[in-house]
């Protein structure tokens, strides 16, 4: 059996027309209810927030991207051509050194007044020039007075041929004079001649 409570509670009001308002409020207290449900409710999910993403272009793939090219290769011949050019502007200098000394340049005035020599060369007896100094010629050897050693070549040059000067001196104590021990030119045509001083040669 259903019983059921109804409270009306009217209100009348006066408008400002005339008109009389009412309303009315209803309390159920007990109603046949439906069986609950057998399926879960559905719950709608949401994996992003609602603001549009930005747009940005695809990436290219991989073999579309440029190959960069080492850096170490150019590096390495930058640096080989750097110790290069420093190790021939060294030769460059010390031989020009060797040039302007003083020792060589007794050398070169001895070799001009020995007649037997100019019978072999020629006249205008001159150091031979190599065309990778630009005209100067080329000494092998060392030039130290200061530890009294001087070991010297080059090639000469005269009008009828050309040969290869050794020179060798030393300082046996520091203050005495120095001692050529070999003071020679050989020819291109194997011919020898000897110019050291008499002085020299009587010691030996």
């Amino acid at each position: 059996m259903m019983s059921t409570f109804r409270y009306t509670r009217s209100f009348s009001m006066l408008g400002s027309f005339g008109r009389a308002t009412s309303r009315s409020y209803a309390t159920v207290t007990e109603f046949p209810r439906p069986p609950p449900p057998t399926e879960e409710p559905h719950v709608e999910t949401f994996s992003a927030p609602s603001r549009p993403r930005l747009y940005y272009t695809r990436p290219p793939l991989k073999s579309d991207l440029p190959r960069i090219q080492k850096r170490w290769p150019f590096i390495l011949a930058f640096a080989t051509i750097g110790v290069s050019a420093w190790a021939a502007f060294l030769l460059f200098a010390t031989n020009q050194e060797k040039l302007a000394s003083s020792v060589v340049k007794q050398i070169l005035q001895t070799v001009r007044e020995n007649e037997e020599l100019k019978g072999m060369l020629g006249d205008a007896i001159r150091p031979e020039p190599a065309w990778y100094l630009n005209g100067d010629p080329w000494i092998n050897g060392s030039i130290n007075l200061p530890q009294g050693n001087v070991d010297l070549s080059f090639r000469l040059k005269g009008h009828q041929g050309s040969g290869t000067l050794y020179f060798t001196s030393i300082r046996k104590a520091k203050g005495e004079q120095f001692t050529p021990l070999r003071f020679r030119v050989i020819g291109d045509d194997k011919r020898v001649v000897n110019i050291l001083p008499q002085t020299a040669s009587s010691r030996q």
